[in-house]
């Protein structure tokens, strides 16, 4: 068994409005290896360091558990996927800098970020595929993994808006 650690970020319905009534809810549910944050009103982030075989049944089993305990709740995000440059500095124990120096020394192989503007956004799980084939970097395979998996998961959770018609339309046009 693996150690993975990673982050559930959920709107809640206005029905889950008791934070001690979700707490022992998750608990009961199998969530006791989270850590529970509610920083914004009507948001829960849950925090987990779940032991499991591999990061998919990790976040599998940890998805299921939150649904059982808050079924009315809407996943946002699976982290660690979007960062920016500091975040990845940080997990690869670099200085923004050196990161910054990276990807401008390399601008035709470095990952295109999924967003950018006055701050650019990458999918981490790319960037450390991509550090990994530099062979420079020495990267735990549990964040590598559990990197991919919440990608995975982001990406499958926004082509639910995709209608048939564009994404039959895209296949074709959108070049990665």
């Amino acid at each position: 068994m693996t150690e993975y650690t990673f982050t559930l970020k959920y709107k809640l319905s206005d029905a889950d409005c008791d934070l001690t009534e979700l707490v022992e809810r998750l608990g009961a549910a199998g969530c006791d290896d989270a850590l529970i944050g509610v920083g914004q009103p009507g948001r829960l982030a849950l925090e987990f360091t779940r032991e499991s075989s591999n990061a998919e049944a990790a976040l599998m089993s940890a998805l299921r558990d939150v649904r059982a305990a808050i079924p009315t709740a809407t996943l946002i995000e699976a982290a660690p996927d979007f960062v920016g440059l500091t975040d990845v500095a940080d997990a690869i124990g670099v200085t923004r800098q050196n990161m910054r120096k990276l990807m401008l020394s390399n601008p035709t192989t470095f990952p295109s970020p999924v967003h950018e503007g006055s701050a650019a956004v990458w999918h981490l799980a790319e960037i450390l595929k991509w550090l990994s084939a530099k062979g420079t970097y020495r990267l735990e395979q549990t964040v590598r993994e559990i990197a991919e998996t919440t990608m995975q998961i982001n990406l499958a959770k926004s082509s639910e808006l995709l209608s048939p018609k564009i994404q039959r339309a895209l296949q074709d046009l959108v070049h990665s």
